[in-house]
C-alpha cells in the first residue's frame, strides 16, 4: 500500500512518491524564539517528529530540516520590553526549545539553522528577485510585487483581485500592491543591522525560510510542513519568492496542522488560557501530553481540557500496565526504550497489528487510528491473559511476546512507551502527590448521599470525574475507599 497524504496545494489525499528513490527531503517551520513554546508548537513540533519517524521505518532516508527564527519583530519588541539584547533573548528561548520539546520526546531534526546564519544568502536571493523583475526597491526597503507571480494564491486558494478587494492590510505609499510584503527591512535604531546593497537592515521572515530550505534541500524538495496558521500569508509567500528565484517546483507535498484550542477557546493571554508545553508538563506526565496531542487526526483541531488528557493518561496507564504484566507472565519481550526511534518496517508486514497499524499511518498519518489500534491489542493481549489463568502454554507466552515487540514498535514509531513501567508509575505518582485528600473525601462524601437518595445519575457524574482524575473507588461493605490508578 502507498502511503498517501492530504496535500494542502491539490486540496486532496495523493500517493506519496519522493523526488528521489528511498530519500525524503522535509522542512518544517520552527519556531520563532520570543517566548516559551505553547501547546500549539508542541502539537506541530510531535506530528511531524512522528512523520519523520514514521518515513525512516518505511525504509526512506530523510533529510529533516526545521528552522529557529532568531531575528523578528517580535523578539526585537520583546527583549526592549526586557531590557535585552535580542540574541541574548532568542539564545534563551532556544534553550528552552530544547530543553521543553526534549521531554515531550520530539527528536533533534537533522539540520537546524537559524536565520541570522543564512543573512548573506538572503541578500543574493533578493538581488535575483530585483534582477528578474519579481521585487522593487523602495528607501532602504525591498518588497516583493505578488502581480508578477501568475500563481500567487494558488497554494491558499485564494485570488488576488478578492484579496486587493477585502484587504485590510495598512496603506502603505511604498507598495505597489496592498499584498506585497517585504524581503528586506531598512534598520530602524537600536534594532539588529546586516550591510546590503540598499543599506543596513535585515531579511523579511518569509524570505528567511525559503533559503534556509533552499539551502539544504534545493530548490524542489518533498515536503514541506507547519501549522495550519501558516499557510496563509507564510507559506504562500515563501512559495511565490522561491519558484520567482529559483525555478522548480518548490515543495511538492504541503502538509498543515490544526489548531489547538484550549477548554473550547482560542490560545489568548487576554483570556488567560494561553498554555506553555512548561506549565502542561507541571501537570501531566509528558507521554500523556504526547499521547494526547496525537489522539486525534492531524489535521482536525484538538481541544484541550483536563477531562480528555486524563481520559488518555488512564488509557496508557493500562498500556504500561500490560507490559508489565506480559513480563511477569511470558517473561519476555523488549525493554521500553530499548527499539532504535524508528526501527524498519516491513513494506508488506504480516496480517495482524502490524499491518493494521501501517494501514492507519500510510492513510495520511492517521495516528488517532493507530492508537485506537494500540488499545485493541492491549484489550487482545489482557484477555489471552485473563483466559488462560496461571498457566499459560508455551505457545501463548511466545505470543504475548510477539504481541509486546509488536506493541512497543509501533509506541516507538509514536514516540510513546519509551520508560520502564517502574518508573512511569513513579513519574506518574509524584506528578499528583499534592491532590487534596480532603476535597476528594468531600466527594466521595457526596456521592454517598447520592447514592443513598437514588441519585444514580449524581453519583455517577462524581465517579466518572474522579475517575478522570485518576482516582480510582472502591465499594465495600466499609464503605468506599480510594486510590490512585498508577
Amino acid at each position: 500500500m502507498a502511503i498517501r497524504f492530504y496535500n494542502t496545494a491539490s486540496r486532496k489525499k495523493e500517493d506519496f512518491v519522493s523526488l528521489r528513490e528511498g530519500k525524503v527531503g522535509m522542512y518544517v517551520c520552527g519556531v520563532t524564539v520570543y517566548d516559551l513554546c505553547h501547546i500549539g508548537h508542541a502539537r506541530s513540533a510531535i506530528v511531524f517528529d512522528v512523520l519523520a519517524r514514521y518515513l525512516r521505518a518505511r525504509g526512506y532516508d530523510v533529510t529533516y530540516v526545521r528552522n529557529f527564527t532568531d531575528v523578528d519583530d517580535k523578539i526585537i519588541q520583546r527583549a526592549k520590553e526586557l531590557g535585552k539584547d535580542s540574541k541574548e533573548l532568542a539564545e534563551e528561548y532556544i534553550e528552552a526549545f530544547y530543553e521543553d520539546m526534549g521531554r515531550l520526546g520530539v527528536l533533534n531534526a537533522d539540520k537546524e539553522p537559524r536565520a541570522t546564519e543564512h543573512v548573506d544568502d538572503m541578500i543574493e536571493m533578493i538581488k535575483t528577485l530585483i534582477d528578474k523583475g519579481y521585487a522593487y526597491v523602495q528607501g532602504g526597503d525591498v518588497y516583493y510585487s505578488v502581480e508578477t507571480f501568475k500563481e500567487y494564491g494558488r497554494l491558499s486558494g485564494r485570488r488576488l483581485e478578492d484579496m486587493k478587494a477585502g484587504s485590510r492590510v495598512a496603506v502603505d505609499d511604498k507598495k505597489r500592491h496592498p499584498m506585497d510584503f517585504a524581503l528586506w527591512k531598512a534598520a530602524k535604531p537600536e534594532e539588529p543591522r546586516w550591510p546590503s546593497p540598499w543599506g543596513p537592515g535585515r531579511p523579511g521572515w518569509h524570505m528567511e525560510c525559503s533559503v534556509m530550505s533552499n539551502h539544504f534541500l534545493g530548490a524542489t524538495f518533498d515536503i514541506h510542513g507547519g501549522g495550519k496558521d501558516l499557510l496563509f500569508p507564510h507559506h504562500e509567500n515563501e512559495r511565490a519568492q522561491s519558484i520567482a528565484a529559483n525555478g522548480g517546483e518548490f515543495a511538492r507535498y504541503w502538509i498543515h496542522n490544526g489548531f489547538v484550542t484550549v477548554e473550547s477557546e482560542k490560545m489568548s493571554k487576554s483570556l488567560g488560557n494561553f498554555l506553555t508545553v512548561r506549565d502542561a508538563l507541571e501537570m501531566y506526565h509528558p507521554e500523556v501530553l504526547r499521547l494526547f496531542l496525537l489522539s486525534k487526526h492531524y489535521r482536525s483541531p484538538i481541544d484541550f481540557s483536563k477531562e480528555h488528557v486524563l481520559d488518555l493518561q488512564s488509557g496508557l496507564v493500562r498500556i504500561y500496565r500490560t507490559i508489565q504484566r506480559i513480563r511477569s507472565i511470558a517473561g519476555t519481550g523488549s525493554e521500553p526504550g530499548s527499539l532504535p526511534s524508528a526501527p524498519p518496517l516491513q513494506s508488506e508486514p504480516p496480517p495482524g497489528f502490524l499491518e493494521d497499524f501501517v494501514g492507519m499511518m500510510d492513510d495520511d498519518l492517521n495516528t488517532a487510528g493507530a492508537i485506537g489500534l494500540l488499545f485493541e491489542k492491549v484489550k487482545e493481549m489482557n484477555r489471552l491473559m485473563d483466559e488462560r489463568g496461571a498457566s499459560i502454554p508455551q505457545a501463548d507466552r511466545e505470543r504475548l511476546g510477539e504481541g509486546l515487540e509488536q506493541l512497543l514498535l509501533a509506541g516507538s514509531i509514536l514516540g510513546i512507551l519509551a520508560e520502564d513501567p517502574d518508573d512511569f508509575f513513579k513519574e506518574l505518582s509524584g506528578q499528583r502527590e499534592e491532590m487534596d485528600p480532603e476535597w476528594i473525601g468531600r466527594l466521595i462524601e457526596e456521592r454517598s448521599r447520592a447514592r443513598a437518595h437514588k441519585d444514580w445519575a449524581r453519583a455517577d457524574e462524581i465517579r466518572d470525574r474522579l475517575r478522570n482524575m485518576g482516582v480510582v473507588l472502591e465499594d465495600g461493605p466499609e464503605g468506599t475507599t480510594w486510590r490512585l490508578d498508577v
